[in-house]
């Protein structure tokens, strides 16, 4: 298969499953990179994980994370097919895999061999853990790392339950950090003709989230109380319902905005609320205006009068709404693929921009040692 753009040539084999690994192989096929697939006998889990399009066995999001991919189902027990995978990782920059810790050595593809044979080969490793450390053998999907990050524990309404995601945002966003650290594998590769195992754990990535919090809580002994949308360094923030029922989110979060948004709700001169650190002091009395003042008003009457001081508000959409706001439409931020709706390329290059390639291949483009 013949690619384009600022990863052309650079040649990947994607052995992950689900949503991390498949991602990171998606985001470089997504800039020029050509990605081979490798499914088991049996077909890629995604295939069948969530929704799919009426009289169509592959699901939504298989057609997301393998867009742009070739496929070849291999099973790995079988000595021929043990051979065509070695091959394909000695004409490989880049083997991702999301198997646990030693199984790839057990099958016979530890990092070493396989770099005895293709020293610049970049092998990456996704798992909920880590290579090491005493939870490396545990099974790990993004919802234990969202527990044991402390994340889950941030989210919900004050005194509720600890609440996770309702999508796969650490699989997500560890598909980026993912993607962001093969590359800086490849570029010392080309360098030095060294290739190298980059370590992606869920746990990690989730806790790149938090912020100054591990911080806090080491130096100050600071554990941040769920605080429903509300964040504890600036208020006000967070969502709030109007008048007609539609809620808004708002961020206050610079002095300069602060200002502004305290004229709107006639507190301007409220030595209460004069600094960020008086803000948070009466926190609660701030965030009460404010849910007070957008409860009396319309969301359209809200929207124009925080457009009118130019500070900084959103509706809060609907999936549907955000398909259909002029700015994503524009921006083809989400994007018709082959007839499939999905999201565009993460980020936008000036010189070497990416594209999206053709949705996953359908299961009877699979075959069987090609």
């Amino acid at each position: 298969m013949t690619t384009s753009g600022p990863l052309a040539g650079v040649r990947v084999v994607d052995l992950a499953t689900l949503v991390a690994g498949p991602g990171i192989a998606r985001h470089l096929a997504d800039f020029g990179a050509e990605v081979l697939k490798v499914e088991p006998p049996e077909g890629d889990p995604a295939r069948r994980l969530g929704w799919t399009p009426e009289g169509d066995p592959d699901s939504f999001y298989w057609k997301l994370v393998a867009r742009g991919k070739r496929c070849i189902t291999l099973d790995l027990v079988r000595d021929d097919d043990r051979d065509r995978f070695l091959a394909l990782t000695d004409d490989a920059d880049v083997l991702v895999e999301n198997m646990r810790p030693g199984k790839l050595e057990a099958l016979g593809f530890g990092p070493e061999r396989l770099r005895a044979r293709n020293p610049r080969l970049v092998v990456v490793r996704v798992t909920g853990f880590g290579q090491t450390g005493p939870y490396a053998q545990r099974p790990g999907f993004a919802t234990m790392a969202e527990a044991m990050s402390g994340y889950a524990d941030l989210c919900g309404l004050p005194g509720g339950q600890p609440l996770l995601p309702p999508v796969a945002l650490t699989d997500e966003v560890s598909a980026l950090a993912g993607a962001f650290a093969t590359m800086v594998a490849l570029w010392h590769a080309r360098e030095s003709g060294e290739g190298q195992d980059v370590d992606v754990s869920l746990l990690d990535t989730a806790l790149q989230l938090l912020g100054p919090l591990p911080a806090a809580n080491a130096h100050l002994g600071y554990e941040q109380p769920r605080l429903g949308a509300g964040i504890p360094y600036s208020s006000p923030r967070g969502t709030y319902r109007c008048a007609d029922g539609r809620w808004v989110a708002v961020s206050a979060s610079s002095d300069t905005v602060a200002r502004r948004v305290l004229g709107l709700l006639g507190v301007a001169d409220d030595d209460r609320f004069a600094t960020f650190a008086d803000r948070l002091v009466h926190r609660e009395s701030l965030e009460e205006l404010m849910t007070g003042w957008i409860a009396g008003r319309s969301a359209a009457e809200v929207m124009g009068a925080f457009e009118d001081i130019d500070a900084a508000v959103a509706l809060v959409y609907s999936m549907s709404e955000v398909l259909a706001d002029p700015h994503v439409r524009e921006r083809a931020s989400v994007t018709d693929v082959d007839g499939v709706v999905m999201q565009n390329v993460v980020a936008r290059l000036g010189r070497t921009p990416g594209r999206p390639g053709s949705p996953g291949p359908a299961s009877d483009g699979v075959a069987h040692g090609h």
